[in-house]
């Protein structure tokens, strides 16, 4: 009964007009980003959206694969990566345009887009980036590069510009087709893995900058701005709030679960951080089970990473979660 009182609630909500407290920080959003962040909202408490990430390189498979691992059932959310490696890699730069093809071919399908850059530091080239190393997504950024990075008319924050510059060309494809986009940027800062980790009072000028960039210079109204941090409970992980650009240019809270498996802390951290403000899990591996999203039950949607739908969750509760009344597959979310 539950399921069919939601999908009836929903298609009642679909042609709400958002109101004012629920509309995206940004005063200029477009139309369709403000339904979407409004119908997230009507949904809080109610059920939690399905969710599946692809490597650039798979294009849109797992969109596809979940249907025959769940039997019938597609995500709701699409989630891909703008790349940062070498052409025809996991990660490479030449799958971009693929993806935002993709992400305009679920959208037409009912998905919601999100999107999310592993961005390279601005002191190297995308075409030489790896994972690890001195050329890698891990690397480290020095005092002085971050401060000449923070500061503009540098050679360090010129180049993190024309970074930027490339991305918002391919997110003003999506503003164009009047799609919204939920964008994840500099993800579990709050970790120690990336260029962009273990530095609070820069990051948050990082995230400032970015924003600015593409909302007051790219006039890329069609974002929903997700402050997107790592599990607490993970191994060299420090609290949330220490991280956090502001309320002001935040419109939605997420966390990406991979280790300790949906602790309370976890979800109570990021609510309270959040203030009534959407929360999401952002990215994760094991998924969760039904009686946790009951539990813990304002969390908007869920996108497994990848590969590890398969690799790091056994057929049967993974069914189970796509059948279970509180979860919504987009075959329910068209409906």
């Amino acid at each position: 009964m539950h399921k069919l009182f939601l999908l009836l609630a929903m298609a009642t909500l679909v042609s709400v007009s958002s109101i004012a407290q629920y509309e995206p920080m940004n005063p200029k959003a477009t139309p369709e980003a403000k339904a979407l962040l409004a119908k997230l909202y009507s949904l809080q408490g109610k059920c939690c959206l399905t969710g599946q990430h692809s490597y650039p390189l798979y294009s849109d498979i797992y969109m596809e694969r979940v249907e025959n691992l769940v039997e019938g059932s597609h995500p709701v959310v699409f989630g891909q990566d703008f790349g940062y490696s070498k052409p025809n890699s996991l990660d490479g730069i030449n799958f971009r345009q693929r993806s935002i093809d993709n992400a305009i071919k679920w959208h037409k399908r009912g998905a919601i887009i999100t999107f999310m850059w592993h961005a390279v530091p601005p002191t190297i080239e995308e075409n030489f980036t790896i994972w690890k190393g001195e050329n890698g997504i891990q690397s480290k950024l020095t005092d002085q590069q971050w401060k000449d990075l923070l500061t503009p008319g540098t050679e360090i924050h010129n180049r993190w510009e024309a970074q930027v510059d490339v991305i918002a060309f391919f997110l003003r494809q999506l503003q164009d087709e009047n799609i919204p986009v939920i964008w994840r940027p500099y993800h579990e800062m709050n970790g120690d893995w990336f260029w962009w980790c273990k530095r609070p009072g820069q990051y948050q000028a990082l995230y400032r900058m970015l924003y600015d960039r593409l909302t007051n210079y790219h006039h890329l109204n069609n974002l929903l701005w997700v402050f997107n941090a790592n599990e607490v409970n993970g191994f060299n992980v420090t609290n949330y709030k220490d991280f956090f650009p502001g309320h002001d240019i935040i419109d939605i809270l997420a966390t990406d679960v991979y280790n300790q498996n949906y602790q309370d802390k976890d979800y109570d951290l990021l609510s309270e951080l959040a203030n009534g403000k959407i929360i999401a899990i952002g990215e994760c591996g094991k998924l969760p089970t039904e009686k946790i999203l009951k539990k813990q039950k304002n969390w908007s949607w869920f996108m497994c990473w990848s590969e590890f739908i398969e690799t790091a969750n056994e057929w049967g509760p993974r069914k189970d979660l796509y059948d279970a009344e509180w979860t919504v597959t987009l075959e329910e979310f068209t409906k």
